[in-house]
Protein backbone atom coordinates (compact mmCIF):
# COMPACT_ATOMS: atom_id res chain seq x y z
CA UNK A 1 0.00 0.00 0.00
CA UNK A 2 1.40 3.36 -1.04
CA UNK A 3 2.23 5.73 1.79
CA UNK A 4 -0.21 8.60 2.06
CA UNK A 5 1.22 12.16 2.10
CA UNK A 6 -0.90 14.99 3.37
CA UNK A 7 -1.60 17.84 0.98
CA UNK A 8 0.37 20.34 3.07
CA UNK A 9 3.56 18.33 2.37
CA UNK A 10 2.69 16.93 -1.03
CA UNK A 11 1.91 20.34 -2.55
CA UNK A 12 4.57 22.35 -0.70
CA UNK A 13 5.99 24.91 -3.18
CA UNK A 14 9.39 24.08 -4.71
CA UNK A 15 9.95 27.38 -6.55
CA UNK A 16 9.41 31.05 -5.79
CA UNK A 17 6.68 31.31 -8.42
CA UNK A 18 4.65 28.55 -6.79
CA UNK A 19 4.55 30.36 -3.42
CA UNK A 20 1.01 31.66 -2.85
CA UNK A 21 0.23 35.15 -1.56
CA UNK A 22 3.80 36.44 -1.01
CA UNK A 23 4.61 37.96 -4.39
CA UNK A 24 6.44 41.01 -3.06
CA UNK A 25 8.77 38.97 -0.85
CA UNK A 26 9.60 36.33 -3.45
CA UNK A 27 10.34 39.02 -6.05
CA UNK A 28 12.71 40.75 -3.65
CA UNK A 29 14.57 37.52 -2.91
CA UNK A 30 14.87 36.61 -6.60
CA UNK A 31 16.24 40.04 -7.45
CA UNK A 32 18.78 39.78 -4.65
CA UNK A 33 19.97 36.43 -6.03
CA UNK A 34 20.17 37.69 -9.64
CA UNK A 35 22.11 40.81 -8.61
CA UNK A 36 24.34 38.83 -6.23
CA UNK A 37 23.42 41.08 -3.27
CA UNK A 38 22.90 38.58 -0.51
CA UNK A 39 22.79 39.54 3.15
CA UNK A 40 24.41 37.35 5.78
CA UNK A 41 21.25 37.13 7.96
CA UNK A 42 17.53 37.16 7.20
CA UNK A 43 14.52 37.16 9.50
CA UNK A 44 11.26 35.72 8.15
CA UNK A 45 8.34 36.56 10.46
CA UNK A 46 4.58 36.29 10.15
CA UNK A 47 1.55 34.12 11.09
CA UNK A 48 1.63 30.34 11.05
CA UNK A 49 1.40 28.46 7.78
CA UNK A 50 2.11 31.34 5.38
CA UNK A 51 5.35 30.00 3.84
CA UNK A 52 8.24 31.19 6.02
CA UNK A 53 10.13 27.90 6.20
CA UNK A 54 9.18 27.05 2.61
CA UNK A 55 10.64 30.29 1.29
CA UNK A 56 13.75 29.75 3.40
CA UNK A 57 14.32 26.32 1.82
CA UNK A 58 13.69 27.60 -1.72
CA UNK A 59 16.07 30.48 -1.09
CA UNK A 60 18.76 28.12 0.25
CA UNK A 61 18.43 25.84 -2.79
CA UNK A 62 18.48 28.70 -5.28
CA UNK A 63 21.61 30.46 -4.01
CA UNK A 64 23.56 27.16 -4.25
CA UNK A 65 22.26 26.31 -7.73
CA UNK A 66 25.17 25.91 -10.17
CA UNK A 67 23.23 27.09 -13.22
CA UNK A 68 20.31 29.30 -12.11
CA UNK A 69 17.65 30.30 -14.61
CA UNK A 70 17.43 33.88 -15.93
CA UNK A 71 14.26 34.56 -13.89
CA UNK A 72 16.09 33.81 -10.63
CA UNK A 73 14.75 30.28 -10.10
CA UNK A 74 16.84 27.15 -9.48
CA UNK A 75 17.44 24.80 -12.39
CA UNK A 76 16.55 21.60 -10.46
CA UNK A 77 19.04 19.71 -12.66
CA UNK A 78 22.46 20.38 -11.13
CA UNK A 79 23.99 18.23 -8.41
CA UNK A 80 23.22 20.78 -5.69
CA UNK A 81 19.54 21.01 -6.65
CA UNK A 82 19.20 17.23 -6.89
CA UNK A 83 20.81 16.81 -3.46
CA UNK A 84 18.37 19.31 -2.02
CA UNK A 85 15.32 17.72 -3.67
CA UNK A 86 16.40 14.31 -2.39
CA UNK A 87 17.00 15.74 1.11
CA UNK A 88 20.67 14.77 1.22
CA UNK A 89 22.29 18.20 0.88
CA UNK A 90 25.04 19.01 3.40
CA UNK A 91 24.88 22.72 2.64
CA UNK A 92 21.51 23.29 4.32
CA UNK A 93 21.13 22.84 8.05
CA UNK A 94 17.81 23.24 9.86
CA UNK A 95 17.60 23.77 13.61
CA UNK A 96 14.37 23.63 15.62
CA UNK A 97 14.93 26.28 18.28
CA UNK A 98 11.90 25.07 20.23
CA UNK A 99 13.73 21.90 21.27
CA UNK A 100 17.35 23.10 20.83
CA UNK A 101 17.34 26.38 22.71
CA UNK A 102 20.31 26.08 25.05
CA UNK A 103 23.78 27.64 24.87
CA UNK A 104 25.33 24.26 24.05
CA UNK A 105 23.11 23.88 20.98
CA UNK A 106 24.18 27.28 19.69
CA UNK A 107 27.84 26.43 20.33
CA UNK A 108 27.50 23.28 18.22
CA UNK A 109 25.91 25.39 15.49
CA UNK A 110 28.80 27.86 15.61
CA UNK A 111 31.28 24.96 15.21
CA UNK A 112 29.44 23.85 12.05
CA UNK A 113 29.53 27.40 10.68
CA UNK A 114 33.31 27.32 10.48
CA UNK A 115 33.34 24.37 8.03
CA UNK A 116 33.09 25.58 4.39
CA UNK A 117 30.64 23.92 1.94
CA UNK A 118 31.75 20.92 -0.13
CA UNK A 119 29.42 21.60 -3.06
CA UNK A 120 28.10 25.06 -3.89
CA UNK A 121 29.02 28.49 -2.55
CA UNK A 122 27.05 28.84 0.69
CA UNK A 123 26.11 26.97 3.81
CA UNK A 124 22.62 28.01 4.88
CA UNK A 125 21.46 27.65 8.48
CA UNK A 126 17.67 27.80 8.93
CA UNK A 127 16.66 28.32 12.58
CA UNK A 128 12.92 27.81 12.99
CA UNK A 129 10.94 29.24 15.93
CA UNK A 130 13.97 31.34 16.82
CA UNK A 131 12.05 33.24 19.51
CA UNK A 132 12.27 30.10 21.70
CA UNK A 133 16.03 30.52 22.22
CA UNK A 134 17.05 31.47 25.75
CA UNK A 135 18.66 34.84 26.47
CA UNK A 136 22.00 33.13 27.09
CA UNK A 137 21.75 31.38 23.71
CA UNK A 138 20.91 34.67 22.00
CA UNK A 139 23.90 36.37 23.58
CA UNK A 140 26.20 33.52 22.54
CA UNK A 141 24.86 33.79 18.98
CA UNK A 142 25.25 37.56 18.59
CA UNK A 143 28.90 37.73 17.51
CA UNK A 144 28.58 34.97 14.93
CA UNK A 145 25.34 36.44 13.58
CA UNK A 146 26.97 39.86 13.17
CA UNK A 147 30.22 38.71 11.50
CA UNK A 148 29.81 35.19 10.09
CA UNK A 149 32.21 33.63 7.56
CA UNK A 150 31.63 34.71 3.96
CA UNK A 151 30.20 31.29 3.09
CA UNK A 152 27.54 31.27 5.89
CA UNK A 153 24.01 32.64 5.61
CA UNK A 154 21.51 32.55 8.45
CA UNK A 155 17.72 32.49 7.94
CA UNK A 156 15.72 32.92 11.13
CA UNK A 157 11.99 32.17 11.15
CA UNK A 158 9.52 33.11 13.87
CA UNK A 159 5.84 33.76 14.46
CA UNK A 160 6.50 36.16 17.37
CA UNK A 161 8.97 38.83 16.30
CA UNK A 162 8.27 40.96 19.39
CA UNK A 163 9.99 38.33 21.58
CA UNK A 164 13.35 38.75 19.84
CA UNK A 165 16.09 40.94 21.25
CA UNK A 166 16.66 44.27 19.56
CA UNK A 167 20.29 43.26 19.00
CA UNK A 168 19.09 40.29 16.92
CA UNK A 169 16.66 42.38 14.87
CA UNK A 170 19.30 44.97 14.05
CA UNK A 171 21.60 42.30 12.52
CA UNK A 172 19.00 40.88 10.10
CA UNK A 173 17.08 41.86 7.01
CA UNK A 174 13.46 41.55 8.14
CA UNK A 175 10.76 40.15 5.84
CA UNK A 176 7.17 40.29 7.12
CA UNK A 177 4.92 37.63 5.57
CA UNK A 178 1.26 38.44 5.00
CA UNK A 179 -1.78 36.45 6.05
CA UNK A 180 -3.33 34.51 3.23
CA UNK A 181 -6.47 36.06 1.82
CA UNK A 182 -9.59 33.97 1.36
CA UNK A 183 -9.35 34.36 -2.40
CA UNK A 184 -5.74 33.08 -2.49
CA UNK A 185 -6.60 30.07 -0.33
CA UNK A 186 -9.67 29.20 -2.39
CA UNK A 187 -7.67 29.46 -5.61
CA UNK A 188 -4.96 27.14 -4.28
CA UNK A 189 -7.53 24.65 -2.95
CA UNK A 190 -9.20 24.55 -6.36
CA UNK A 191 -5.82 23.74 -7.92
CA UNK A 192 -5.19 20.95 -5.40
CA UNK A 193 -8.72 19.55 -5.87
CA UNK A 194 -8.32 19.42 -9.63
CA UNK A 195 -4.99 17.53 -9.30
CA UNK A 196 -6.50 15.10 -6.81
CA UNK A 197 -9.67 14.56 -8.88
CA UNK A 198 -11.96 15.86 -6.14
CA UNK A 199 -15.23 17.61 -6.98
CA UNK A 200 -16.30 20.55 -4.87
CA UNK A 201 -18.76 23.37 -4.39
CA UNK A 202 -17.24 26.89 -4.36
CA UNK A 203 -19.14 27.76 -1.18
CA UNK A 204 -17.59 24.76 0.58
CA UNK A 205 -14.04 25.85 -0.28
CA UNK A 206 -14.90 29.34 0.91
CA UNK A 207 -15.93 27.94 4.31
CA UNK A 208 -12.64 26.04 4.52
CA UNK A 209 -10.69 29.20 3.67
CA UNK A 210 -12.45 31.22 6.35
CA UNK A 211 -11.93 28.45 8.90
CA UNK A 212 -8.17 28.45 8.13
CA UNK A 213 -7.90 32.07 9.34
CA UNK A 214 -5.15 33.12 6.92
CA UNK A 215 -2.97 29.98 7.12
CA UNK A 216 -2.40 27.90 4.00
CA UNK A 217 -1.16 24.88 5.95
CA UNK A 218 -4.32 24.94 8.08
CA UNK A 219 -6.44 25.22 4.95
CA UNK A 220 -4.82 22.17 3.36
CA UNK A 221 -5.20 20.16 6.56
CA UNK A 222 -8.92 21.05 6.77
CA UNK A 223 -9.27 20.24 3.07
CA UNK A 224 -7.89 16.74 3.65
CA UNK A 225 -10.25 16.25 6.59
CA UNK A 226 -13.34 17.35 4.68
CA UNK A 227 -12.43 15.40 1.54
CA UNK A 228 -12.14 12.24 3.63
CA UNK A 229 -15.55 12.89 5.18
CA UNK A 230 -17.17 13.66 1.81
CA UNK A 231 -15.35 10.84 -0.03
CA UNK A 232 -14.15 12.94 -2.93
CA UNK A 233 -17.25 15.15 -3.36
CA UNK A 234 -17.01 18.22 -1.15
CA UNK A 235 -20.41 19.86 -0.64
CA UNK A 236 -21.32 22.92 1.36
CA UNK A 237 -23.75 21.14 3.66
CA UNK A 238 -21.33 18.34 4.49
CA UNK A 239 -18.52 20.84 5.05
CA UNK A 240 -20.37 22.90 7.65
CA UNK A 241 -21.56 19.69 9.30
CA UNK A 242 -18.05 18.26 9.53
CA UNK A 243 -16.43 21.51 10.68
CA UNK A 244 -19.32 22.42 13.01
CA UNK A 245 -19.71 25.79 11.31
CA UNK A 246 -22.93 27.75 11.76
CA UNK A 247 -24.67 28.07 8.42
CA UNK A 248 -24.80 31.67 7.16
CA UNK A 249 -28.36 31.02 5.99
CA UNK A 250 -29.47 31.31 9.61
CA UNK A 251 -28.25 34.91 9.71
CA UNK A 252 -29.93 35.76 6.41
CA UNK A 253 -33.15 34.24 7.74
CA UNK A 254 -32.96 36.20 11.01
CA UNK A 255 -32.35 39.42 9.10
CA UNK A 256 -35.46 38.74 7.04
CA UNK A 257 -37.43 38.37 10.28
CA UNK A 258 -36.01 41.69 11.53
CA UNK A 259 -36.94 43.45 8.31
CA UNK A 260 -40.44 42.02 8.48
CA UNK A 261 -40.91 43.90 11.76
CA UNK A 262 -40.42 47.21 9.92
CA UNK A 263 -37.95 49.01 7.73
CA UNK A 264 -36.17 50.80 10.58
CA UNK A 265 -37.47 54.20 9.45
CA UNK A 266 -39.08 56.10 12.37
CA UNK A 267 -41.15 58.18 9.91
CA UNK A 268 -42.59 55.14 8.22
CA UNK A 269 -46.00 53.80 9.08
CA UNK A 270 -45.94 51.18 11.81
CA UNK A 271 -46.59 47.62 10.76
CA UNK A 272 -49.17 45.40 12.33
CA UNK A 273 -48.24 44.46 15.90
CA UNK A 274 -49.37 40.92 15.19
CA UNK A 275 -46.82 40.66 12.37
CA UNK A 276 -44.10 41.97 14.70
CA UNK A 277 -44.99 39.40 17.35
CA UNK A 278 -44.94 36.55 14.83
CA UNK A 279 -41.49 37.50 13.54
CA UNK A 280 -40.05 37.89 17.04
CA UNK A 281 -41.39 34.41 17.76
CA UNK A 282 -39.64 33.12 14.63
CA UNK A 283 -36.39 34.72 15.82
CA UNK A 284 -36.58 32.94 19.16
CA UNK A 285 -37.40 29.61 17.51
CA UNK A 286 -34.43 30.02 15.16
CA UNK A 287 -32.16 30.69 18.13
CA UNK A 288 -33.48 27.57 19.84
CA UNK A 289 -32.70 25.53 16.73
CA UNK A 290 -29.14 26.89 16.66
CA UNK A 291 -28.54 26.17 20.35
CA UNK A 292 -29.92 22.64 19.99
CA UNK A 293 -27.24 21.95 17.38
CA UNK A 294 -24.59 22.60 20.01
CA UNK A 295 -23.51 26.11 19.06
CA UNK A 296 -22.52 28.52 21.79
CA UNK A 297 -24.59 31.65 22.30
CA UNK A 298 -21.56 33.94 22.19
CA UNK A 299 -20.40 32.32 18.95
CA UNK A 300 -23.86 32.95 17.49
CA UNK A 301 -24.01 36.60 18.58
CA UNK A 302 -20.53 37.29 17.17
CA UNK A 303 -21.57 35.73 13.89
CA UNK A 304 -24.70 37.91 13.81
CA UNK A 305 -22.58 41.02 14.41
CA UNK A 306 -20.29 40.01 11.54
CA UNK A 307 -23.33 39.45 9.33
CA UNK A 308 -24.67 42.95 10.09
CA UNK A 309 -21.22 44.38 9.39
CA UNK A 310 -21.14 42.64 6.01
CA UNK A 311 -24.58 44.03 5.17
CA UNK A 312 -23.36 47.51 6.05
CA UNK A 313 -20.27 47.35 3.82
CA UNK A 314 -22.38 45.83 1.03
CA UNK A 315 -24.37 49.04 0.76
CA UNK A 316 -21.39 50.79 -0.85
CA UNK A 317 -19.70 49.55 -4.00
CA UNK A 318 -16.32 50.73 -2.69
CA UNK A 319 -16.50 48.77 0.58
CA UNK A 320 -18.12 45.59 -0.72
CA UNK A 321 -14.62 44.22 -1.40
CA UNK A 322 -14.10 44.04 2.37
CA UNK A 323 -16.29 40.92 2.43
CA UNK A 324 -14.01 37.89 2.20
CA UNK A 325 -16.35 35.57 0.31
CA UNK A 326 -17.04 34.40 -3.20
CA UNK A 327 -19.13 36.34 -5.68
CA UNK A 328 -22.33 34.40 -5.00
CA UNK A 329 -22.34 35.21 -1.29
CA UNK A 330 -21.43 38.85 -2.01
CA UNK A 331 -24.41 39.12 -4.30
CA UNK A 332 -26.65 37.64 -1.61
CA UNK A 333 -25.34 40.23 0.86
CA UNK A 334 -25.87 43.03 -1.67
CA UNK A 335 -29.49 42.08 -2.30
CA UNK A 336 -30.38 41.92 1.39
CA UNK A 337 -28.42 45.13 2.16
CA UNK A 338 -30.67 47.07 -0.23
CA UNK A 339 -33.61 46.36 2.08
CA UNK A 340 -31.81 47.47 5.25
CA UNK A 341 -31.45 51.01 6.54
CA UNK A 342 -28.17 52.20 8.08
CA UNK A 343 -30.05 52.96 11.30
CA UNK A 344 -31.11 49.33 11.69
CA UNK A 345 -27.61 48.02 10.98
CA UNK A 346 -25.97 50.47 13.39
CA UNK A 347 -28.35 49.54 16.18
CA UNK A 348 -28.00 45.80 15.51
CA UNK A 349 -24.19 45.93 15.59
CA UNK A 350 -24.21 47.99 18.78
CA UNK A 351 -26.65 45.62 20.48
CA UNK A 352 -24.63 42.56 19.45
CA UNK A 353 -21.45 44.17 20.74
CA UNK A 354 -23.09 44.97 24.09
CA UNK A 355 -24.36 41.39 24.33
CA UNK A 356 -20.87 40.04 23.64
CA UNK A 357 -19.38 42.22 26.39
CA UNK A 358 -22.02 41.16 28.94
CA UNK A 359 -22.12 37.47 27.99
CA UNK A 360 -19.45 36.20 30.39
CA UNK A 361 -20.92 38.04 33.40
CA UNK A 362 -24.50 37.03 32.68
CA UNK A 363 -26.08 34.35 34.87
CA UNK A 364 -28.77 33.60 32.28
CA UNK A 365 -26.88 33.66 28.99
CA UNK A 366 -29.72 32.43 26.83
CA UNK A 367 -32.04 35.14 28.13
CA UNK A 368 -29.40 37.76 27.31
CA UNK A 369 -29.20 36.59 23.69
CA UNK A 370 -33.00 36.42 23.39
CA UNK A 371 -33.36 39.96 24.73
CA UNK A 372 -30.81 41.13 22.16
CA UNK A 373 -32.83 39.60 19.32
CA UNK A 374 -36.02 41.22 20.63
CA UNK A 375 -34.33 44.63 20.87
CA UNK A 376 -32.99 44.35 17.32
CA UNK A 377 -36.48 43.52 16.11
CA UNK A 378 -37.87 46.55 17.96
CA UNK A 379 -35.13 48.70 16.44
CA UNK A 380 -36.21 47.49 13.01
CA UNK A 381 -39.76 48.42 13.93
CA UNK A 382 -38.63 52.04 14.25
CA UNK A 383 -38.70 52.37 18.03
CA UNK A 384 -35.89 53.61 20.26
CA UNK A 385 -35.52 50.84 22.80
CA UNK A 386 -33.38 50.71 25.94
CA UNK A 387 -29.93 49.42 25.16
CA UNK A 388 -30.19 50.25 21.47
CA UNK A 389 -27.47 52.84 21.84
CA UNK A 390 -29.78 55.72 20.88
CA UNK A 391 -30.36 58.36 23.52
CA UNK A 392 -33.84 59.86 23.96
CA UNK A 393 -34.75 62.57 21.53
CA UNK A 394 -33.54 65.97 22.71
CA UNK A 395 -35.63 68.96 21.67
CA UNK A 396 -34.08 72.39 22.20
CA UNK A 397 -36.81 74.79 23.27
CA UNK A 398 -36.37 78.60 23.01
CA UNK A 399 -35.28 79.92 26.40
CA UNK A 400 -34.81 83.69 26.23
CA UNK A 401 -38.39 84.44 25.21
CA UNK A 402 -39.77 82.20 27.95
CA UNK A 403 -37.54 83.78 30.60
CA UNK A 404 -38.59 87.29 29.61
CA UNK A 405 -42.27 86.36 29.64
CA UNK A 406 -42.01 84.76 33.10
CA UNK A 407 -40.21 87.82 34.43
CA UNK A 408 -42.95 90.13 33.18
CA UNK A 409 -45.62 87.96 34.81
CA UNK A 410 -43.79 88.09 38.13
CA UNK A 411 -43.41 91.86 37.84
CA UNK A 412 -47.09 92.42 37.10
CA UNK A 413 -48.12 90.11 39.94
CA UNK A 414 -45.89 91.96 42.42
CA UNK A 415 -47.08 95.51 41.65
CA UNK A 416 -50.14 95.56 43.96
CA UNK A 417 -48.14 94.18 46.89
CA UNK A 418 -45.49 96.87 47.37
CA UNK A 419 -45.78 100.65 47.23
CA UNK A 420 -42.04 101.20 47.18
CA UNK A 421 -40.76 102.97 44.08
CA UNK A 422 -39.44 100.49 41.55
CA UNK A 423 -38.05 100.73 38.03
CA UNK A 424 -40.89 100.27 35.56
CA UNK A 425 -40.60 97.07 33.54
CA UNK A 426 -40.75 97.61 29.80
CA UNK A 427 -43.85 95.92 28.40
CA UNK A 428 -43.29 93.27 25.76
CA UNK A 429 -45.25 93.75 22.57
CA UNK A 430 -47.31 90.87 21.23
CA UNK A 431 -45.17 88.50 19.25
CA UNK A 432 -45.94 88.30 15.57
CA UNK A 433 -45.58 85.18 13.48
CA UNK A 434 -42.32 86.46 12.01
CA UNK A 435 -40.91 87.23 15.44
CA UNK A 436 -42.09 83.87 16.74
CA UNK A 437 -40.14 82.04 14.06
CA UNK A 438 -37.05 84.12 14.82
CA UNK A 439 -37.26 83.42 18.56
CA UNK A 440 -37.31 79.66 17.95
CA UNK A 441 -33.67 79.79 16.86
CA UNK A 442 -31.23 79.38 19.73
CA UNK A 443 -28.37 81.87 19.93
CA UNK A 444 -25.88 82.69 22.67
CA UNK A 445 -25.44 86.28 21.44
CA UNK A 446 -28.12 88.74 22.47
CA UNK A 447 -29.47 91.48 20.26
CA UNK A 448 -29.77 95.09 21.43
CA UNK A 449 -33.54 94.90 21.43
CA UNK A 450 -33.95 92.08 23.97
CA UNK A 451 -31.03 92.82 26.31
CA UNK A 452 -30.17 95.75 28.61
CA UNK A 453 -27.41 98.23 27.98
CA UNK A 454 -23.84 96.94 28.08
CA UNK A 455 -22.99 99.49 30.79
CA UNK A 456 -25.24 97.86 33.38
CA UNK A 457 -24.35 94.24 32.56
CA UNK A 458 -27.46 92.95 34.41
CA UNK A 459 -29.91 91.01 32.28
CA UNK A 460 -33.64 91.50 32.17
CA UNK A 461 -34.25 88.46 34.38
CA UNK A 462 -32.25 89.95 37.28
CA UNK A 463 -33.96 93.35 37.01
CA UNK A 464 -37.42 91.84 37.05
CA UNK A 465 -36.58 89.58 40.01
CA UNK A 466 -35.35 92.59 41.99
CA UNK A 467 -38.65 94.46 41.57
CA UNK A 468 -40.46 91.76 43.54
CA UNK A 469 -38.11 91.91 46.57
CA UNK A 470 -38.25 94.47 49.42
CA UNK A 471 -35.20 96.75 49.43
CA UNK A 472 -32.71 96.57 52.29
CA UNK A 473 -32.10 99.27 54.86
CA UNK A 474 -28.96 101.32 54.59
CA UNK A 475 -26.64 99.65 57.13
CA UNK A 476 -23.31 97.70 57.09
CA UNK A 477 -24.93 94.28 57.12
CA UNK A 478 -26.99 95.21 54.06
CA UNK A 479 -23.78 95.84 52.16
CA UNK A 480 -22.55 92.31 52.88
CA UNK A 481 -25.90 90.78 51.87
CA UNK A 482 -26.03 92.69 48.58
CA UNK A 483 -22.36 91.93 47.93
CA UNK A 484 -22.94 88.17 48.28
CA UNK A 485 -26.07 88.34 46.14
CA UNK A 486 -24.12 90.08 43.39
CA UNK A 487 -21.43 87.38 43.53
CA UNK A 488 -24.06 84.67 43.01
CA UNK A 489 -25.26 86.46 39.86
CA UNK A 490 -21.91 86.43 38.14
CA UNK A 491 -21.62 84.22 35.06
CA UNK A 492 -19.51 81.09 34.66
CA UNK A 493 -16.93 83.07 32.72
CA UNK A 494 -16.50 85.24 35.82
CA UNK A 495 -16.04 82.34 38.24
CA UNK A 496 -12.46 83.35 39.05
CA UNK A 497 -13.58 86.90 39.87
CA UNK A 498 -16.36 85.53 42.07
CA UNK A 499 -13.85 83.54 44.13
CA UNK A 500 -11.74 86.65 44.68
CA UNK A 501 -14.76 88.72 45.67
CA UNK A 502 -15.78 86.14 48.29
CA UNK A 503 -12.62 87.05 50.23
CA UNK A 504 -13.61 90.77 50.29
CA UNK A 505 -16.14 92.49 52.58
CA UNK A 506 -17.44 95.96 51.67
CA UNK A 507 -17.31 98.57 54.42
CA UNK A 508 -19.61 101.59 54.84
CA UNK A 509 -17.77 104.91 54.73
CA UNK A 510 -18.58 107.99 56.77
CA UNK A 511 -21.72 109.73 55.68
CA UNK A 512 -23.29 106.46 54.48
CA UNK A 513 -23.19 107.70 50.88
CA UNK A 514 -20.34 105.44 49.75
CA UNK A 515 -18.71 102.13 50.57
CA UNK A 516 -15.18 100.88 50.28
CA UNK A 517 -13.61 97.56 49.25
CA UNK A 518 -10.01 96.56 49.91
CA UNK A 519 -8.16 94.64 47.19
CA UNK A 520 -5.24 92.37 48.02
CA UNK A 521 -3.26 93.31 44.90
CA UNK A 522 -3.34 95.44 41.76
CA UNK A 523 -4.85 92.67 39.60
CA UNK A 524 -7.90 92.35 41.86
CA UNK A 525 -8.20 96.13 42.00
CA UNK A 526 -8.28 96.43 38.22
CA UNK A 527 -10.92 93.70 37.93
CA UNK A 528 -13.08 95.44 40.55
CA UNK A 529 -12.80 98.72 38.66
CA UNK A 530 -14.03 97.04 35.49
CA UNK A 531 -17.25 95.84 37.14
CA UNK A 532 -17.70 98.79 39.54
CA UNK A 533 -20.61 100.32 37.53
CA UNK A 534 -22.48 97.04 37.71
CA UNK A 535 -21.93 96.74 41.46
CA UNK A 536 -23.05 100.34 42.11
CA UNK A 537 -26.22 99.93 40.07
CA UNK A 538 -27.09 96.66 41.82
CA UNK A 539 -26.52 98.22 45.25
CA UNK A 540 -28.66 101.24 44.36
CA UNK A 541 -31.53 98.96 43.38
CA UNK A 542 -31.08 96.63 46.36
CA UNK A 543 -30.46 99.16 49.16
CA UNK A 544 -32.87 101.99 49.85
CA UNK A 545 -31.84 105.64 49.73
CA UNK A 546 -29.52 107.51 47.41
CA UNK A 547 -27.18 105.56 45.10
CA UNK A 548 -23.95 104.39 46.72
CA UNK A 549 -20.52 104.99 45.28
CA UNK A 550 -17.79 102.33 45.50
CA UNK A 551 -14.16 103.15 46.16
CA UNK A 552 -11.29 100.72 45.82
CA UNK A 553 -7.93 100.76 47.59
CA UNK A 554 -5.07 98.32 48.04
CA UNK A 555 -4.63 96.48 51.32
CA UNK A 556 -1.91 97.85 53.61
CA UNK A 557 0.01 96.14 56.35
CA UNK A 558 -1.87 98.15 58.95
CA UNK A 559 -5.27 97.01 57.69
CA UNK A 560 -7.24 94.67 59.82
CA UNK A 561 -6.22 91.04 59.43
CA UNK A 562 -8.87 88.75 58.05
CA UNK A 563 -10.28 86.16 60.46
CA UNK A 564 -9.71 82.60 59.43
CA UNK A 565 -10.60 80.59 62.58
CA UNK A 566 -13.83 80.68 64.63
CA UNK A 567 -11.94 82.11 67.60
CA UNK A 568 -10.52 84.97 65.51
CA UNK A 569 -13.96 85.74 64.14
CA UNK A 570 -15.46 85.76 67.63
CA UNK A 571 -12.74 88.09 68.96
CA UNK A 572 -13.33 90.50 66.11
CA UNK A 573 -17.07 90.49 66.79
CA UNK A 574 -16.46 91.12 70.50
CA UNK A 575 -14.51 94.27 69.67
CA UNK A 576 -17.48 95.57 67.75
CA UNK A 577 -20.06 94.46 70.35
CA UNK A 578 -18.89 94.01 73.95
CA UNK A 579 -22.22 92.44 74.95
CA UNK A 580 -21.18 89.22 73.20
CA UNK A 581 -18.58 88.56 75.92
CA UNK A 582 -21.18 88.94 78.66
CA UNK A 583 -23.60 86.70 76.76
CA UNK A 584 -20.90 84.01 76.39
CA UNK A 585 -20.11 84.08 80.12
CA UNK A 586 -23.74 84.16 81.16
CA UNK A 587 -24.71 81.11 79.09
CA UNK A 588 -21.41 79.27 79.54
CA UNK A 589 -20.83 78.98 75.78
CA UNK A 590 -17.68 77.80 74.03
CA UNK A 591 -16.29 78.78 70.66
CA UNK A 592 -16.05 75.67 68.47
Amino acid sequence: MENYIVSARKYRPMTFDSVVGQTALTTTLKNAIKNDKLAHAYLFCGPRGVGKTTCARIFAKTINCMSPRPDGEACNECESCKAFNEQRSFNIHELDAASNNSVDDIRQLIEQVRIPPQIGKYKVFIIDEVHMLSNQAFNAFLKTLEEPPHHAIFILATTEKHKLLATILSRCQIYDFNRMTVQDIVSHLENVASKEGITYEPKALNVIAQKADGGMRDALSIFDQVSSFCQGNITYQQTIENLNVLDSEYYFRLTDYFLACGNGDPKAQKVDKKVVTENITNCLLTLNEILNKGFDGQHFINGLASHMRNLLVSQDSQTVKLIESNDDIREQYRQQAQRCTPRLLYNAMRLCNDCDLQYRQSQNKRLLVELTLIEIAQAAEGEDVPGSGRSPKKILHPIFTAVAANAVQRTVASKPVSNIAKPVATPIAPTTNTQRSINKSFSIRRTTNDSPSSETGINQKEQNEQTSVVRLKREPTSLIIAWKEFIERLTRDEAAMAQRMKAIEPQMKEGAEAFEVIANNNIVAEELKSIAPRIEQYFSQRIEGNPLKMSIRLRKATDRKRSYTPQESFNRMCKENVALVQLKELLGLEVV
